[in-house]
Order: structure tokens, then sequence, then C-alpha cells
């Protein structure tokens, strides 16, 4: 039997990447057992996989305050600390050295940490770095974001946003394959001598749009609404974001459909919706078989609430309206323009916006206020123009599918030959 692989993955973004990687190896090569650790969380993104056979969870893990993110702030970084962080890190050093021993590869997904792991595991790895692109300093920042001249500068001295150390653990002989996000990364590490290779984005891999919406949505103008994965910062997004409700009424039917990452409690939106003059509705057969669950009405408006229907829906919209991180880079990919409204964090505060606006060559829109957000989706709506060149710049900022698929073959030539 060959060597086992073990992955090591540290966030939710990184999480659905080293899924669909795993997924695509395990189709080539059914008999090599797969082993991930996830270094942030539970690794709720594996469990269906790991019920399935296809993959194994081990080692120490734990969920943080912060869901990852303790390197936005120091009131994070505290929190994870005082939840058990060094003490986590600590355990997951010792299991990954002690896999080492044993000489089979590793694969590391995400930045510094599983690299540097993988790394100290004294086997051979392979790492796809996912958080980095030299289009976040490249790239202008959005109209009255301001500009962060000294990030850029130093970024534009290496000619890279990776840095010497990670270039260092990038290059070493051990490390036998660098996939990164797209191919200007990758050139900007080539300079550095590291054989970085772009084989296209795991992100989009099985979220191929879906079919026309029905006959009756398509008469509609159709919002989607993404508030992020991670409680209890995805609830208070999702307040935020409905705050356009207070200055945007829309002048023709629109459907808004807020697409949640796990089962809601209807509840619970009832009781937002309302605030904003929402009254629930009745739900028939042509809202449940869209996969709603609960519908709400104002005027010309209508929401729907459905559980895990991003896949379905994001192919519908014709604006998003985000605070998420994965879900937006996605919905972007799909050639969906996105408005987003930063708020207090762990996550998605105001420089992960602004990043993640210049990641996609604004197509990405942030917002300072739920007024500002009115306003620019007004304009969105009204002009289709604008709406395809921004769903271009996203889908050639996102690059191509198929990233899996190509990952795979690579993994096997070059790690686990």
């Amino acid at each position: 039997m060959p060597l086992p692989l073990l992955v090591l993955s540290n966030g939710h973004g990184e999480d659905l990447i080293a899924l669909r990687v795993v997924q695509a190896l395990r189709q080539r090569r059914p008999e090599r057992a797969v082993l991930v650790l996830p270094l942030v969380g539970e690794g709720r993104a594996f469990a269906a996989a790991a019920a399935a056979g296809q993959l194994q969870l081990v080692g120490p893990r734990s969920p943080l305050p912060s869901g990852g993110f303790s390197n936005q702030s120091l009131g994070g970084l505290g929190q994870d600390l005082l939840a058990g962080l060094a003490q986590l890190s600590w355990h997951q050093w010792r299991w990954v050295r002690a896999w080492g021993r044993s000489g089979a590869p590793l694969l590391a997904v995400g930045d510094l940490l599983p690299l540097l792991l993988a790394w100290a595991s004294g086997a051979a790895y392979g790492f796809i770095g996912t958080p980095k692109s030299d289009f976040t300093w490249a790239s202008a920042p959005p109209t009255g974001w301001g500009a962060s001249p000294l990030a850029d500068r130093y970024h534009a001295c290496k000619g890279s946003e990776w840095d010497p150390w990670e270039w260092a653990l990038m290059g070493h002989r051990r490390c036998r394959i660098v996939a990164v996000r797209d191919r200007f990364t990758a050139r900007g590490l080539r300079r550095h001598g590291i054989a970085a290779l772009a084989p296209g984005n795991p992100m989009l891999d099985g979220l191929e749009p879906q079919p026309s919406p029905p006959a009756w949505l398509s008469r509609r103008q159709r919002l989607l609404l993404l508030p992020g994965s991670r409680e209890p910062e995805s609830r208070r997004n999702a307040a935020r974001l409905l705050g356009v409700l207070e200055a945007w009424e829309p002048a023709c039917p629109t459907t808004l459909l807020l697409a949640s990452a796990a089962r809601p409690d209807p509840h619970e939106w009832d009781q937002l919706l309302r605030r904003h003059g929402l009254q629930e509705g009745v739900l028939t057969p042509e809202l449940e078989a869209c996969g709603a669950i609960a519908t709400w009405h104002r005027g010309e408006l209508q929401v729907l609430l459905g559980p895990e229907r991003f896949q379905q829906w994001a192919g519908w919209a014709e604006v998003g309206l985000a605070t998420a991180g994965t879900a937006t880079e996605q919905l972007a990919g799909l050639g969906v323009p996105v408005l987003s409204l930063p708020g207090p964090g762990p996550q998605f505060k105001a420089g992960f916006a602004r990043r993640q606006s210049r990641l996609l060559g604004g197509a990405v829109q942030p917002c300072h206020t739920p007024r500002e957000l009115a306003e620019r989706l007004r304009t969105l709506l009204a002009s289709p123009a604008l709406r395809q060149t921004l769903g271009r710049i996203g889908r050639r900022r996102m690059g191509t599918a198929g990233g899996s698929q190509r990952l795979a073959v690579l993994l096997e030539q070059r790690l686990l030959a």
C-alpha cells in the first residue's frame, strides 16, 4: 500500500480547498489513504467526506473565538490565547513531528502556519498557498477606502506578497510542489527562485452555475445575501446588511435570497425582518421547490430564506450583498458583482474588505454604511452594462475551474510518486 498523505489546513476557506483537492486525488487513487488535520476549528467542512470514508480527521483540534482570524486584531489574539491557542498549537506541532518520523508526506494548505508545520515534520511536503495574492498590493484600493502606501511599498520592494521566511520554506529541498492562486503571484515567486505554479482555482470546482431560475423568479430582480459562516459574527453582519432596507425600496418586483451557511432559525430572521416592515408570507410549493423554508414580503420586495442554498442560488443572482470570505470570492468568480459592508469582525473588518476588493479588481465594492450600500445597489441594478463589466473582472481575477484535478495530478507526480 502507498504511504498515506497528511493534509494540514488552517481556515474555513482553506478547508474547502483542501477538501476539493483530496476528493480529486481520491478519485484518481482510491487506494491512497488521506488524513486531515484542521489547524483551526473542528473541520466541519470535512465531516461528510469523513463519514463517506474519503478521508480521516486526525490530531488535536478545537474551535477558537476568532475563527482563525487572530491575526486581524490584538483582541482576537487575546481571546484565542485565553481559549488555549498556545497549548493547541504545541500539541499540533508535536503531532505533526511524530507523523514526520513515519516518512509519509504532507500537504500544507493555507499560509505560514501549515507551511511551517510541514517543514518541521522532517518529511517531504507540498504547499498550496491560498490567502495571498500580489493583486492585493498591485491593484488600486477601492475609492474612499484610503491607501496603504507603507505595506504596498514593502511588497513592491520584495516583488511578492509572500515574505522571505516563507520563500525559504517554499524553496526547501523537501518542498516538492508550490501552487498559488493566480499566475501573477506565481511570477512574483519565481523571481525569487521558487518554482511556483498556478494550476487553477479549486474554489470554483463543483460550483457550476445552476440552470436559469424558474420562470416566475426570472421576471424579478434577484439579490443574494451572504452573511458569512461564523457565528455570532454572521448574525451581526446580516443585521447590518439588512440595514439597506431602511434606505432602499425596489421600484420593481425584487427577490432577496438569504443563503445561510447552516440550518437557520426562521424565528430569529422573522424578528429581524419585521423591524424593517416585512411580513411573513405563505410558503407556496414553487418557493419550496427553490429550497426556501420561509418567506417575507414588503411592497415589491420578497425575501426567501434557504439553508445551505449558496450553490443553487449563486448563479441566479444579479448582485450580491456580502460579509463573507470564500463565498464572496466564489460569487465574483461566477461573474456576479458584490457589495460588501464590513463590521466589527473578527473576520469581515474594514481591512479585510479593502483587501478583498483589491484582490478581485473592484468586482467587490466595500461600503461604509447601509445608506451607501443602498446607493450603490441602485446604481448596479440600473446598469446591466456595469454589472457585466464587474462580472468579467471577477471571473478573470478568480481564474478557471479544474484546479483540483490539475493539483491532484501534480501531487501524484511530484509528492506522492
